[in-house]
This record gives structure tokens, sequence and C-alpha cells, in this order.
């Protein structure tokens, strides 16, 4: 039993002086909202999709924070709009040059960038109560070659990128800036 007792109070110790809490974050929107719905996003951009993936992490966002409503259960709303989303090249190598300095390998592409800018907007009796714009870039390798692995490349940066930026948009209408 004491032995027991002192395995118990050793994870205690662990587990509190590491800084772990067992609480959920802070949701706490404008006017008290506590349950949002969200309904799919709007898709400004020629790319297909992207309103599932947006809304889809948004949603995930409001669940971490407890405030994910459904029906006639929701306090607000959450609206967006993907208004923007682009890839580009980042990084080119350098040619690679031999003593007679005769170019032996020609520069390469090294890396792309995906970017994507979505609009929220928190809107309660058809009053807006917080709007934001967020957006940003994930780089991501184009692939050995093989379209379709440069492909999967850039949806995975794009989800990444859904997540940081759902991610700030929810904080930033928690804080209404």
């Amino acid at each position: 039993m004491a032995r027991l007792s002192a395995v118990a109070w050793g994870v205690l110790v662990t587990t509190v002086g590491c800084g772990y809490r067992f609480v959920p974050r802070d949701g706490t929107l404008p006017e008290g909202v506590r349950a949002v719905c969200a309904p799919i996003f709007r898709n400004d951009t020629p790319e297909p999709g992207l309103e599932t993936l947006f809304t889809g992490t948004l949603r995930q966002e409001l669940v971490r924070a407890g405030t994910l409503g459904e029906g006639k259960a929701c306090d607000a709303r959450l609206e967006g709009v993907v208004t923007g989303v682009g890839s580009s090249p980042t990084i080119v190598t350098e040619p690679i040059l031999n003593e007679q300095g005769v170019v032996v390998v020609g520069p390469q592409l090294a890396s792309y960038r995906a970017a994507a800018s979505v609009n929220l907007k928190l809107l309660k009796d058809g009053r807006v109560l917080a709007e934001t714009n967020v957006s940003g870039t994930e780089d991501y390798l184009p692939g050995s070659g093989d379209v379709l692995q440069a492909e999967a490349n850039r949806q995975a940066a794009l989800r990444r990128l859904s997540e940081t930026l759902m991610r700030e948009g929810y904080e930033r209408l928690a804080r209404n800036w």
C-alpha cells in the first residue's frame, strides 16, 4: 500500500511540476457566445474543395475550444469565405560547377510555397460581432519529379496551413480583434 501511494505521489508531483493542466482552452467569444454553428464556407477561388477543408478545420477548432453548437442550440454563426489560394516556387539551388568552372548540375527547384487567405465573420441575430482576415503560407517539397507526389505534398501543405489559419482566426475572433 505504501509503495502504491509513493508511486501515485510521484506521478502527481511530476504532472503538477511540469505544468500540465486538464482543462479546456478558454473559448470566450464576444457577447458571451458559448455555442457556434459553422456552415460550409464559400469558396471564391478557382480551386475546388477548399471550402470543405477550411470548414472542417474550423469545426475542429470549435470542438477544441468547446464552442461548437448544432441547430437551434447555437448562439451565433461563424461564416467563412476562402478568398485566395496559390502556389509558387520559392527556392532554386545554385548551379554546381566543377574545377574548370563548367556547370555540372544546373539550378534546381528545391521548394514550393502554398498560400491561402480566409475571411471569418462571427454573427449573432444578423449583427457582426467580430470579423477577421487570416492569411499565411506553408512550404512543401516538389517531389521527385512525380506530378502526383508533388500534388500530394501541396495538399498536405494546404491542410497544415488550414489548421494554422483557423486556429489564428478563432483566437482573433475570441479576442474581438
